[in-house]
């Protein structure tokens, strides 16, 4: 009698597929995840920032408008620092060993038009929430948390349209 090989073919099957899947997708998978923990890094600033700005000046407007300033000095420079970390090989010519600043001009520019657009997007959205929640007397951090996910999930929508669309990963 033959065992029933069914269900271990089956699992072969899908553990290819999710190989696959993850091999096609690997360096948007890996740019998502530069996006997020870098966005994650700076909501935790923004969390305190916001809170301790409230202690000072009840303005919400400059506070909304500071705790996204300060976001953005925490999260570019960490995004660009993870970015090129997982992406180095695409920028060393493999036969000489250097730099390829042609690739790295194409996806700087790429980068750029693809965050300009999606950037604006996540800012309209973050302010605009923050600012309403704080007008509600809604507590800075929960103002800023409710914000900041609306935004992020509306930013990781335009971005990944956006690399598709500039062709960032051929």
């Amino acid at each position: 009698m033959r065992p029933n090989n069914k269900g271990f073919n089956k699992i072969i099957k899908v553990t290819i597929r999710k190989q696959n899947f993850l091999q096609r997708y690997r360096k948007v998978i890996l740019f998502n995840k530069n996006l997020i923990l870098s966005g994650v890094i700076s909501f935790l600033v923004g969390a305190l920032t916001t809170q301790i700005y409230a202690l000072f000046d009840s303005n919400n407007l400059s506070n909304a408008l500071i705790t996204l300033l300060i976001g953005y000095c925490v999260y570019i420079p960490l995004f660009a620092f993870l970015f090129y970390r997982d992406n180095k090989s695409r920028y060393v010519d493999p036969l000489t060993g250097k730099k390829n600043s042609k690739n790295i001009k194409e996806d700087i520019k790429k980068l750029f038009g693809t965050f300009s657009i999606s950037e604006i997007i996540f800012i309209v959205t973050k302010l605009y929430i923050h600012y309403s929640l704080l007008q509600s007397s809604v507590q800075p951090y929960q103002a800023l948390t409710l914000a900041e996910l609306t935004a992020w999930g509306v930013f990781l929508i335009s971005i990944n349209i956006g690399i598709k669309v500039v062709k960032l990963f051929k």
